[in-house]
């Protein structure tokens, strides 16, 4: 009887161990880095991102096929809009959004898929410790997520739909809050008067 008494506290401590989805910061800023193999871009930039009130903002560098350009965008899914400034041209279009807000953050039903070590896990300050889910959006599209084992920060978002194809996000230098107030508000070229 006892052997199955420590048995089981055994089982319900390894058991009771496995992550769970955790709460990722509502708001953050930082850098960020996405490739698109299949239509040869290479996107750099800096982003803003409010889980709160449904916003985004990114300013990027573009290379496609070794041709560059650069953009603000600025989505506001709250409002469902879109605004994309060409930093080159200085051209503004604001369209209706059609691409769906893709949550920076583990959700309530995302499943646990492993933890792992980036670095050398022996020594200080030489590693990251991440954990690793995945599941479907309530429109059935796949993601995979990793999140700081600690802080639950997201580092990679990989998502798929039929409106935005294969997205594959690095995300790195955060800054927890948004420091910048104006960092929802449309570029100057955007609005119309």
């Amino acid at each position: 009887m006892f052997r199955l008494l420590v048995l089981g506290s055994v089982f319900c401590i390894v058991f009771g161990q496995k992550p769970h989805p955790c709460e990722s910061p509502k708001q953050f800023e930082g850098r960020f880095n996405v490739f698109d193999p299949d239509k040869h871009v290479y996107v750099i930039g800096r982003m803003f991102y409010d889980d709160t009130g449904r916003r985004f903002r990114e300013i990027e560098e573009v290379d496609i096929r070794g041709g560059r350009d650069y953009y603000d965008r600025l989505y506001l899914h709250n409002l469902n809009l879109e605004y994309s400034l060409n930093l080159k041209t200085r051209k503004c279009n604001v369209t209706t959004l059609t691409r769906p807000f893709v949550p920076m953050a583990v959700p309530l039903d995302a499943r646990y898929l492993t933890s792992v070590t980036i670095g050398a896990s022996g020594l200080p300050d030489e590693h990251l410790s991440l954990h690793i889910f995945d599941g479907k959006t309530k429109e059935g599209n796949p993601y995979f997520i990793h999140v700081t084992a600690e802080a639950c920060l997201p580092t990679q978002v990989f998502f798929e739909s039929p409106q935005t194809g294969r997205i594959q996000r690095n995300i790195y230098d955060v800054t927890l809050g948004l420091r910048d107030p104006d960092a929802f508000i449309p570029p100057r070229e955007c609005v119309t008067v």
